[in-house]
């Protein structure tokens, strides 16, 4: 019978470890691009209402940066934008042009960008989801920086972003 409940014991001890740690290892994936720092270009034209773009991501982990790419991309496009450039792309202003929005709706884009949120839905990967040799660059002893093309659904993140009122509808006049 003890050895029983030492096998049991010895169970849940590894089950909890394993739980902690996962969540330990998306903490750090979160802390570690929480404060937003990519780089977003267009890639090319893409489906109507959408914009095919690569985001570039920063980590001290390739795994990390691979995995918030899509997140950086609908952040980019709603806060930063991009500049034209070739493949017929012109430019891109932000579709939040109020500086002070991120702040002023908090609890609205915390709870849109949290892991697994509803920024999920206007974005997809373009690729098969490999990482072209180019596009994985180690830019210092501890950080790499990585790249990945992603389709964004820009009509309906406008749409979105109107209905909750954080932008004004375009015929709404000027």
């Amino acid at each position: 019978m003890n050895k029983l409940k030492t096998l049991l014991l010895v169970i849940t001890l590894i089950f909890i470890g394993g739980t902690a740690e996962a969540q330990w290892k998306k903490n750090k994936a979160n802390k570690d691009t929480k404060i937003w720092r990519y780089d977003l270009e267009c890639e090319g034209i893409g489906k109507l209402g959408s914009k095919l773009v690569k985001v570039w991501s920063y980590s001290k982990n390739p795994k990390h940066a691979i995995s918030r790419g899509m997140k950086n991309a609908v952040h980019g496009i709603v806060f930063k934008g991009y500049s034209g450039g070739g493949q017929g792309c012109t430019s891109l202003n932000p579709l939040v042009k109020d500086p002070e929005a991120e702040q002023k709706y908090k609890d609205f884009f915390d709870a849109f960008f949290a892991d697994g949120g509803e920024y999920l839905k206007y974005v997809s990967a373009a690729t098969d989801g490999r990482i072209a040799p180019g596009d994985r660059l180690k830019v210092s002893r501890r950080e790499y920086k990585i790249g990945i093309v992603v389709n964004v659904l820009t009509d309906m993140l406008r749409k979105r972003l109107e209905a909750e009122g954080i932008v004004k509808k375009l015929n709404s006049g000027f």
